[in-house]
């Protein structure tokens, strides 16, 4: 159970509905999308692709057929609500990827590896306007919509039947396989990891442990919707923007973990939260 406005938590009831309707309709979207691919029809694909986006579907099928007002607002709130997250937490949710990512970087270089890659951040300091829809896009189509899913309706219903711990890591699982239809998809980045290779594997493993990490700012941030978009975010914008060896990326998984499990670790698995700190 969560520490914080319990009332309003108790009332998000269904995390099996929404992981049934959420799968539905994106592997639904997708499935034909990576027919539809192979078979020449990239722009439908692509259109399909587009439109799977199947946690925020489930979320707001879920939370509007209530009639419930303020679970409405609550679930809308915690979207908008930037007074939800200190400044010190902004911190932690803006920085915590960037720095892993140049540790490992680093502790790539130290290895005698290539360490960070800047092709992309060079094309962006060459044509900064890039910048705009490069980041516009990165947020609408990932963070946004599955993020009002995930951390906006389906961890709050685990965590009304699981510690932080246990719905932590089935959100993690339950996101990571979502995924999987995205490697059939030409043209995808998921596409381009390829199957069965140590990035694909890797893609799979990091949502169940970033998943640990993500409820932990949750936690800290009064259920902050927003918290988690931007986490997503900042994550995804960074292994946009800097590439990394393939030493490097199993660093950075090793360096994941270890946070995950640090968090777990201090503040607990029953709540990931202590009632002692502030949000």
């Amino acid at each position: 159970m969560l520490v914080k406005n319990s009332d309003l938590v108790t009332r998000y009831k269904n995390p099996w509905k929404f992981m049934a309707i959420n799968f539905g309709w994106t592997w639904l979207c997708w499935i034909p999308a990576a027919v539809l691919s192979r078979c020449g029809w990239g722009n439908a694909a692509t259109v399909l692709h587009f439109l799977g986006i199947g946690p925020l579907v489930a979320a707001l099928f879920l939370i509007y057929r209530t009639n419930d007002r303020s679970l409405i607002k609550d679930y809308w709130k915690r979207v908008i609500d930037f007074n939800r997250i200190s400044c010190l937490w902004y911190g932690v949710i803006l920085l915590t990827m960037p720095l892993l990512t140049m540790l490992s970087a680093f502790i790539d270089t130290l290895l005698g590896g290539p360490g960070l890659q800047l092709d992309m951040a060079s094309k962006m300091i060459e044509q900064p306007l890039l910048l705009i829809p490069f980041t516009v896009f990165i947020l609408l189509f990932g963070p946004i919509p599955e993020e009002l899913g995930w951390r906006g309706y389906a961890l709050d219903a685990l965590m009304n039947r699981f510690n932080a711990l246990i719905a932590s890591l089935i959100v993690g699982t339950f996101w990571s396989f979502w995924h999987l239809p995205l490697f059939f998809i030409e043209g995808t980045y998921h596409f381009n990891l390829g199957i069965g290779t140590f990035a694909f594997w890797k893609f799979l493993i990091y949502p169940v442990f970033g998943s640990v990490i993500i409820t932990f700012i949750y936690m800290h941030t009064n259920r902050s919707t927003l918290a988690a978009v931007l986490f997503h975010f900042m994550g995804n914008y960074t292994g946009e923007l800097f590439q990394l060896s393939g030493r490097g990326e199993m660093i950075e998984l090793f360096a994941m973990i270890l946070v995950s499990l640090g968090v777990i670790n201090i503040w607990g698995y029953k709540t990931l939260y202590k009632a002692t700190d502030s949000a």
